[in-house]
């Protein structure tokens, strides 16, 4: 029998796991607290004529977070998510099932657990500390569960890392002795649920299957899925253990072993076991969207070279194939002169999307037309508005942010909460607010109008996971063994392949040297092989 799986899940979890668990250090700096803000008025924020004030928009995003959490600790934990319209918990098992989707569930408090790291962002300590002992005294993963590999990886592994270094940035700082209980429970319970991930990976191929169960592992009736796949292994250096690396890095070489030599494209729904392509539609929306993010992500992380070899190429593949003026369509990727279908998703991030509605709609076809309507509050709009503004300093993208937030606050806050919108035309809501909506959405913007000041730690210093969880570019420097001993080359790829000869005059396209100049493959003189030369990561 057939297994197909989706290759967002496949790649994604390979590298995030690979990466959160590789973690270390944090610098310090006080922000505002919430009681100090309360009392601040905001009514006049959003019109039109007021002066543009980051701070106070910086205040209202840190009141905004601050609403949706109380709302989610009051009249949800310790459950998963927040039900906005009926001031409940969503507790799996007992809540009416919405299908596939519950699976990124597990009764195990994930927007808890996938919001901590937000609130050291935003400055409020007292509340991490407490929210960590509310973790590590109620949370248990022995649940007889079946869960979304991705999902559980990047939300609850990803999650705990962060929060885990958080602790040790709260138990640094000298103003109030906070933390000093603390002595890694947080990295033990990510390495106890990595390790319940990790039956996932036994398959022919070593890329994951899509879903394990938490308590039995994989359970036969798992292996004949035929829906998305994800993988996980993110402690590879903080938990001295070189199983999660090795396992995350022989996915991710066959996954590139994988891809169409002639396009340099990949597909998005792959046989785990025999490695054929059962979906061989190419985009950078939902389906591949973070395999893209973290090919490049892991070079800037762990200081591999190969992986940035494989970012210019699929970058390069894109920009050739897959833009098509204003917008990037799907494409066959055997024969990428093909559309695939006639609709893109908001995981692209899509500008028009947002200009024509109060939201960004699920999917839109090319014509920017509604293909689905709903909207779950999504962060990655905001979060390109984030990374652009950070880029060019161009005051446009603090417009843009103040208009989200203003979308935020008069469209979907609730009592509990933010609901989702079911139907960005009519603007009816849903009794849903995901734990990315306070574990990303808010944290962007509140990063976007505040300094590096006024943050508890220089930003460039990190890297955001596709959840939006940080992690120090001091990972590459970072291991849990000797350093001496190497992990083993992968098993896939031909090391003359990685370092072969790389003409980028003839591969590389015109926008790749406008947009991504400081990835440029160059020679080094004197040598037979073209090695791709490293670059400063902190301002890549």
């Amino acid at each position: 029998m057939q297994i197909n799986k989706k290759l967002k899940d496949q790649l994604v979890a390979c590298l995030i796991l690979l990466i959160n668990f590789c973690c270390y250090f944090f610098d310090t700096n006080a922000s505002l607290q919430v009681n100090e803000i309360e009392n601040e008025t905001f009514s006049d924020l959003f019109d039109n004529n007021a002066v543009f004030n980051k701070t106070l928009l910086r205040n209202k995003a840190h009141e905004m977070f601050m609403h949706g959490y109380r709302s989610y600790m009051e009249n949800a934990f310790p459950h998963d998510e927040l039900m906005p319209l009926s001031c409940k918990g969503r507790q799996r098992g007992v809540t009416p099932s919405r299908g596939d989707v519950d699976d990124a569930l597990g009764n195990f408090s994930l927007t808890l657990v996938d919001t901590l790291d937000t609130l050291v962002v935003l400055g409020e300590f007292d509340e991490f500390e407490s929210a960590v002992k509310l973790a590590i005294e109620q949370i248990s993963f022995d649940s007889d569960l079946t869960v979304s590999v991705f999902e559980t990886n990047i939300r609850m592994v990803g999650g705990l890392i962060s929060a885990h270094l958080m602790s040790l940035l709260v138990k640094q700082r000298k103003d109030r002795q906070r933390m000093e209980w603390y002595s890694d429970q947080l990295l033990k319970m990510a390495t106890d649920l990595a390790d319940r991930l990790l039956p996932a990976f036994n398959s022919t191929s070593g890329v994951p299957y899509s879903r394990v169960n938490l308590k039995k592992g994989l359970l036969p009736s798992l292996k004949r899925q035929h829906d998305t796949c994800t993988a996980v292994v993110e402690q590879c250096r903080l938990s001295g253990r070189p199983v999660y690396e090795e396992k995350a890095r022989k996915a991710m070489d066959f996954l590139w072993a994988q891809r169409h030599r002639g396009s340099d494209l990949m597909g998005t729904v792959l046989n785990v076991n025999s490695g054929d392509w059962v979906r061989p539609e190419s985009g950078i929306g939902a389906g591949i969207d973070s395999y893209y993010e973290y090919t490049l992500k892991a070079y800037i992380l762990l200081g591999d070279d190969d992986y940035l070899y494989r970012f210019n190429k699929h970058y390069d593949a894109i920009m050739r194939h897959l833009n098509k003026g204003p917008i990037f369509v799907d494409v066959q990727m055997h024969r990428p002169q093909l559309a695939s279908r006639s609709y893109m998703d908001a995981l692209l991030a899509f500008w028009p999307g947002i200009q024509k509605h109060k939201f960004l709609p699920d999917a839109f076809t090319h014509d920017l037309q509604i293909h689905w309507a709903q909207h779950p509050l999504r962060p990655e709009f905001i979060e390109s508005t984030y990374f652009l503004y950070r880029a060019t300093k161009d005051p446009h993208y603090l417009e843009v942010a103040k208009e989200v937030m203003q979308s935020l606050e008069q469209n979907v806050r609730v009592p509990c909460g933010f609901a989702s919108v079911k139907d960005v035309r009519t603007m009816e809501h849903e009794d849903q607010m995901e734990s990315f909506v306070l574990a990303e959405t808010f944290k962007y913007l509140y990063m976007i109008f505040s300094e590096p000041n006024d943050l508890p730690f220089h930003p460039d210093n990190y890297v955001l996971t596709t959840e939006a969880h940080f992690l120090p570019l001091s990972i590459a420097e970072m291991t849990g063994t000797d350093p001496n001993d190497r992990l083993p080359r992968r098993m896939l790829i031909d090391p003359d392949e990685i370092v072969e000869h790389h003409d980028s005059s003839k591969t590389n396209s015109q926008q790749f040297f406008a947009v991504c100049p400081t990835t440029l493959i160059q020679k080094e003189e004197g040598k037979k092989n073209v090695k791709i030369k490293k670059v400063n990561k902190k301002n890549l």
